[in-house]
């Protein structure tokens, strides 16, 4: 065939383009079955699943086929596409990251006292109320129990709030504190968290299905969450917007996230590094018992690490409400992130299983045994 230069030209762009897609596109199923098979063991009915390593990308949505009541539903219709899960605890590390965009603009100052921004009316002990800051938070050196209260109970939020520990004394999760912190973000802005969050993170990183709060589609696009009997425990509808867990999402959303933390988008290279640099020696999740785990195990801003001898500092956090469990790992020396959604009370019980396979590390991370075990 006979073609112009230009024509030449345009066939050698367009070839280009087509292999720039490819390349870009997510792999369509090369763990598929393997997945399916760590779930099915488990018991697990329903996992999402997104990674990026190297630009190689993989996105999953997989049915537990041996779950779901195959006459009353159609394997593989058991759910939406995308379905969309609670979030939990990663719910934390989207709040901690707008924080440190409002510390980048001088909107905020991490180590101004909080009731410089807010009230104190809540806690009992208000001299130790009056030394906490959005550092300590996010930290999680509050001294502050993880709530008062159930949160999502009407009690909640009029609740008396009590010091566990002395403030800045150790390291003890607290979703009061990070409760406490959004309620100053809101008065510094003039605004409700969820509209704060969709204009610093969901908007711009095109995460259209997820809300700090209810919405309309999530009626059908939301998943039933399930005990470790197995037992449906409803999809749970939280009565008010709290950073701590009621962030709803999917995995392709969450990936969008990951990929911005990352990249540091939006931050500067002086407040990336102030995010992700460990504030706390050793994370000793339970006081009085030192775990082996802990020993590799440290708090960022608001987003637990790891001190991994295969890949250095990995950057991580784990969600746990119960009937749904998540987990993110960011790499950054691998240029990379895994995160998975699950509607199980067993969720965490595939952490090795998963990283070994999507991320071929020899030997398990510390995160697995850090979230698990109480003792060694």
């Amino acid at each position: 065939m006979n073609t112009n230069p230009i024509q030449r030209a345009l066939f050698c762009a367009l070839c280009v383009i087509a292999c720039i897609c490819v390349s870009c596109a997510p792999k369509s199923d090369p763990y598929k079955e393997e997945i399916k098979n760590i779930i099915v063991n488990a018991e697990i009915p329903l996992i999402q699943l997104e990674s990026n390593f190297n630009g190689e990308r993989l996105s999953y949505q997989i049915e537990n086929p041996n779950f779901y009541d195959s006459v009353k539903i159609a394997a593989g219709t058991a759910t939406p596409k995308p379905a969309v899960f609670q979030a939990a605890s990663l719910s934390k590390v989207v709040f901690a990251y707008i924080v440190m965009k409002m510390y980048d603009r001088g909107e905020i100052d991490l180590d101004a006292p909080i009731c410089n921004y807010t009230d104190i009316d809540r806690f009992v002990d208000k001299e130790s109320a009056a030394k906490l800051t959005a550092r300590l938070v996010l930290n999680h050196r509050t001294g502050l129990p993880n709530w008062s209260k159930g949160p999502s109970t009407e009690e909640w939020p009029t609740s008396p709030i009590t010091f566990k520990f002395p403030v800045d004394s150790c390291y003890g999760y607290s979703g009061e504190g990070f409760a406490y912190l959004q309620r100053a973000v809101e008065k510094i802005r003039g605004k409700k968290i969820d509209e704060i969050a969709k204009e610093e993170v969901f908007a711009p990183l095109g995460m259209e299905y997820t809300s700090y709060e209810w919405q309309p589609m999530y009626d059908t696009l939301t998943v039933d969450g399930y005990n470790k009997d197995g037992e449906n425990r409803g999809k749970g509808r939280h009565p008010r917007a709290n950073v701590g867990y009621t962030l709803r999402t999917c995995a392709a959303d969450y990936a969008k996230f990951l990929q911005a933390l990352l990249d540091g988008t939006g931050l500067s290279p002086e407040t990336k590094e102030v995010f992700f640099t460990p504030c706390t020696e050793k994370a000793v999740r339970y006081a009085g018992n030192h775990r082996k785990s802990d020993d590799s195990i440290a708090w960022a801003m608001g987003i637990g690490t790891e001190d991994n001898a295969e890949f250095g500092k990995v950057l991580w956090h784990w969600g746990d409400n119960g009937s749904f469990k998540a987990l993110f790992i960011v790499i950054p020396s691998a240029n990379g992130y895994l995160t998975y959604f699950t509607n199980s009370n067993h969720g965490h019980d595939i952490i090795n299983d998963i990283t070994a396979l999507i991320i071929k590390n020899q030997s398990p991370f510390a995160i697995n045994d850090w979230i698990n075990k109480k003792n060694d």
